[in-house]
């Protein structure tokens, strides 16, 4: 079993940066992809990024492509979303989740293991 603990997110400023961090316990996450999705008040869980085992292949939202970046590092079996130039928009609860899928699918149902959320605020 696979617990995920999500960190990092706190209120910004618009424009200002966020490093989130995903840390995996209780197995080894290197030999899966993982995801990082988010949820606004009152709307569905969404897609942000994905990276694949390695880490050399990565996936992105359009909304967020050129402004988010996400990595890992699978000696500290942890996966990090970089998040630049944030708008009020990125408001959001966002979740890491490991890929029980192969296809780089967005849909929620090709993840499992779901961190607890952290917050991210973004002000005007």
């Amino acid at each position: 079993q696979v617990q995920l603990v999500d960190s990092g997110g706190e209120l910004v400023q618009a424009g200002g940066s966020l490093r989130l961090a995903c840390a995996a316990s209780g197995r080894t996450v290197s030999n899966y992809a993982m995801g990082w999705f988010r949820q606004a008040p009152e709307k569905e869980r969404t897609f942000v990024a994905r990276i694949s085992r390695s880490g050399v292949s990565t996936y992105y939202a359009d909304s967020v492509k050129g402004r988010f970046t996400i990595s890992r590092d699978n000696a500290k079996n942890t996966v990090y979303l970089q998040m630049n130039s944030l708008k009020p928009e990125d408001t959001a609860v966002y979740y890491c989740a490991v890929a029980i899928s192969t296809v780089v699918a967005t849909e929620v149902s090709h993840y499992a293991y779901w961190g607890q959320g952290t917050q991210v605020t973004v002000s005007s």
